[in-house]
């Protein structure tokens, strides 16, 4: 098959369009190793891509998706073969390198790892970049020395996508969360994850306090700006913050005061340009540690065509939990 379906966006003087249209596989990019994709998924990223909310997409045109799961078509990489199961994650996938809302795809091959044993396609892209950046989020308040006997441990923005995951396995890992949300309405979605305690997003917002009345021993934030500003302000001393999105923005209007007067350390998560063996570690435990109904329980489906209207309500905050794209 030469052609297959594909949402490209382009660019030209009135401005960026999204379609869905046949692509021609002669114009794929350079890779050794060919996918056929069977799912993707949908992250706040991908919103911004098919949104042109934020200049996400380098080089047009382009495919958005930045997570896929499906199996290898032909390979000249001597780690896969036709017919392996694999998911990627990031690598610039949809941003600068033709990505995942297609029916293939041509990649490096380092930039794929083999579908974990326990996962299916679908259920990888439930997780997807989301997932997988709260489990390295989760990794890296491990490596800090973070257990749940410090504490309890704070998500924001904990009815999205990385939110939900996290929220899912922090509780399964023996923390007490604080699940902060701007959608009290989904105060029960969020307990079934195993929320412990619901935090209006109001009490994050505003300016920060260089130190407010300690409150938690760690957490993950997907905000950023004011909201994460606030966290670290009511940070028990000797916590942490892995920090992973901006939806709120890219400054951060604190002081230094949390840093050095409680020893609190903030944590930069990078889920797109990780290295190999960390992504499979995560992975791996990805597939043995998080839930599997209540990963059911946060997911929803849906077919290609609908992606690009779906980018444009992630973006508005009108998504919960996890979508996945069915591709073929």
């Amino acid at each position: 098959m030469s052609m297959f379906k594909a949402i490209v966006i382009d660019k030209n003087e009135a401005g960026q369009s999204v379609e869905i249209r046949s692509f021609d596989e002669a114009d794929l990019m350079d890779g050794d190793v060919t996918v056929r994709v069977s799912h993707s998924t949908l992250n706040y990223k991908d919103g911004l891509a098919v949104t042109g909310k934020a200049p996400v997409v380098r080089r047009f045109p382009m495919i958005p998706g930045v997570d896929l799961a499906g199996t290898v078509e032909t390979s000249s990489n001597p780690d896969f073969k036709p017919g392996d199961a694999v998911v990627l994650n990031g690598w610039g996938l949809g941003e600068t390198h033709l990505g995942a809302y297609a029916e293939k795809v041509r990649v490096r091959g380092e930039w794929l790892i083999p579908l974990p044993q326990g996962l299916s396609p679908l259920q990888a892209m439930a997780v997807g970049t989301a997932g997988y950046t709260a489990m390295l989020c989760l990794m890296a308040l491990e490596r800090h020395g973070l257990s749940p006997d410090r504490g309890p441990a704070i998500v924001t923005g904990a009815v999205g996508g990385v939110g939900s995951v996290a929220v899912a396995l922090l509780a399964k890992a023996g923390w007490h969360v604080v699940a902060s949300t701007g959608r009290p309405e989904e105060a029960d979605y969020l307990k079934g994850l195993g929320a412990a305690e619901i935090l209006d997003r109001s009490e994050l917002a505003g300016p920060a306090r260089p130190l407010a009345k300690e409150r938690w021993a760690a957490g993950i934030d997907t905000v950023g700006s004011t909201t994460l500003a606030n966290v670290l302000s009511m940070t028990k001393y000797g916590g942490a913050i892995a920090a992973c999105g901006l939806a709120g923005g890219m400054d951060l209007p604190t002081t230094v005061a949390p840093f050095i007067l409680r020893n609190v350390a903030l944590l930069g998560v990078d889920s797109v340009m990780a290295p190999k063996a960390l992504r499979v570690e995560a992975w791996n435990r990805i597939a043995h540690e998080l839930d599997h109904g209540k990963l059911a329980a946060m997911t929803s489906t849906i077919p290609l065509d609908q992606a690009p209207e779906a980018g444009r309500k992630i973006v508005e905050g009108k998504i919960k939990g996890r979508v996945v794209v069915e591709i073929g």
